[in-house]
C-alpha cells in the first residue's frame, strides 16, 4: 500500500474515533448544547476564543457581561490552542460559540458537527504565512519539495499549505507534515526539528521579532483568510436575542480596536502574555470589518470544502450552505 493512502485512511480512521469519541460524550450528556442554567434563572453562556482576535478584546473590555447580565445571562470564556479543538468542544456541547479560521469549520461539518456560521471578518491574507529559519536554504515555494512542515492539523494555515503548494507545482503528497498545535510547533521550529512552519497572528508576528523568521509566503494571492464567528445549532435557535447582543458588541468592540490601534495593541499585551510590539505588529496587518455571513463567503467556503474533498483531507463532500441559518439564507 502507498505512503499517500496510508495517510489517506489514516485521516478517515481518525475522523471516526472522533465521531465514535463524540457520540460517547454526548451519550454521556455532557452538555445539551445550549447556554446552561445555573439554578437560578441564570444562564450561561460558554464562549471558546484562542490566543488573538476580536473575542479577545471583548473578553478584557468586560462589556459583554455588562449586557448580556440584565437579560439573566452569565458568560463563561475558555481558551483553546486553535480552532480544531475549539469546534470539538462546540461539537460536544462545552461551548456555545467561538471564532476560527476558515479551514477548522469544514472538518468539523464533516464530522456533522451541529455549527452555524454567524458573521465573519474581512479576507486576512497576510496574518498567516508560511515561514523558515532567517539562514535556511529553501528559498522558494518550490524548495519546499521533501521538507518537514509544522502546521496545526485542519486549521486555517493546513489550506494556505495547499494553496502554496499548488501554486509552486509541488504535490501535497510530496512534503511531510509534522502536526503540532502553535507552542509545539513552535519549539520544533526552533530546534531545526521542521524545515518550515506554516503560522497565523500572532504566533506568526512572535517567530519574526523573536527568532528573526523570514517569510517565505503570506497569504497574499493564495488565501483570504477569513475569521468566523460560530455557534452551535441549538443556541442559534434559541437564544437569538443574546446572539444579537454579541454581535453588537463584537462589531462595536472591532470598530474600537481599528481606531485605537495603539492604545488597542498596550491593552491586550498583558492579557495574552505576548509584548505590545507584536500585538502592535499584527493589528498593522489585520484588516477591519465585521458582518453577517454573505453568499459569496458561502461560494468561498464551498470552493476550500471542495478541494479537501479532492485531497480526501475529509472523507466526504458537504454543503456549506447546510450551516447556514435559514433567515441568513
Amino acid at each position: 500500500m502507498s505512503t499517500v493512502l496510508n495517510d489517506r485512511m489514516k485521516n478517515v480512521w481518525i475522523l471516526l474515533l472522533f465521531l465514535t469519541t463524540l457520540f460517547v460524550l454526548n451519550g454521556c450528556g455532557t452538555s445539551n448544547n445550549n447556554a446552561s442554567s445555573n439554578g437560578n434563572d441564570q444562564k450561561t453562556i460558554h464562549i471558546g476564543y484562542q490566543k488573538y482576535g476580536t473575542l479577545n478584546f471583548l473578553k478584557a473590555k468586560k462589556t459583554l457581561e455588562k449586557k448580556l447580565e440584565p437579560k439573566g445571562f452569565t458568560v463563561k470564556w475558555t481558551e483553546f490552542p486553535g480552532g480544531p479543538q475549539l469546534l470539538e468542544s462546540l461539537n460536544v456541547g462545552s461551548i456555545d460559540l467561538g471564532h476560527t479560521g476558515e479551514a477548522p469549520p469544514i472538518f468539523a461539518q464533516a464530522a456533522n458537527a451541529p455549527l452555524i456560521y454567524y458573521a465573519n471578518e474581512p479576507p486576512n491574507p497576510k496574518g498567516e504565512a508560511i515561514i523558515v529559519p532567517k539562514d535556511s536554504p529553501i528559498k522558494s515555494l518550490e524548495d519546499l519539495k521533501g521538507k518537514k512542515i509544522a502546521l496545526n492539523k485542519g486549521s486555517n494555515v493546513h489550506y494556505l499549505l495547499v494553496k502554496a503548494l499548488e501554486k509552486a507545482g509541488v504535490r501535497y503528497e510530496d512534503v511531510e507534515l509534522a502536526y503540532l498545535p502553535p507552542s509545539d510547533a513552535r519549539a520544533a521550529f526552533e530546534k531545526g526539528s521542521v524545515d518550515a512552519w506554516v503560522i497565523w497572528d500572532p504566533f506568526l508576528a512572535e517567530a519574526e521579532r523573536k527568532t528573526e523568521a523570514r517569510i517565505l509566503a503570506d497569504g497574499t494571492d493564495l488565501v483570504d483568510n477569513r475569521e468566523f464567528f460560530l455557534v452551535s445549532e441549538q443556541f442559534a435557535k434559541d437564544q437569538q436575542d443574546a446572539l444579537d447582543i454579541i454581535y453588537n458588541e463584537l462589531k462595536n468592540t472591532e470598530k474600537w480596536v481599528s481606531e485605537n490601534k495603539g492604545e488597542a495593541a498596550e491593552f491586550l499585551s498583558p492579557q495574552i502574555g505576548m509584548e505590545k510590539e507584536t500585538v502592535e505588529l499584527t493589528l498593522g496587518r489585520k484588516t477591519f470589518g465585521f458582518e453577517k455571513i454573505t453568499e459569496e463567503v458561502i461560494e468561498d467556503q464551498q470552493k476550500i470544502a471542495n478541494q479537501f474533498h479532492d485531497l480526501k483531507l475529509i472523507p466526504n463532500e458537504i454543503k456549506v450552505n447546510d450551516a447556514i441559518l435559514e433567515q441568513d439564507k
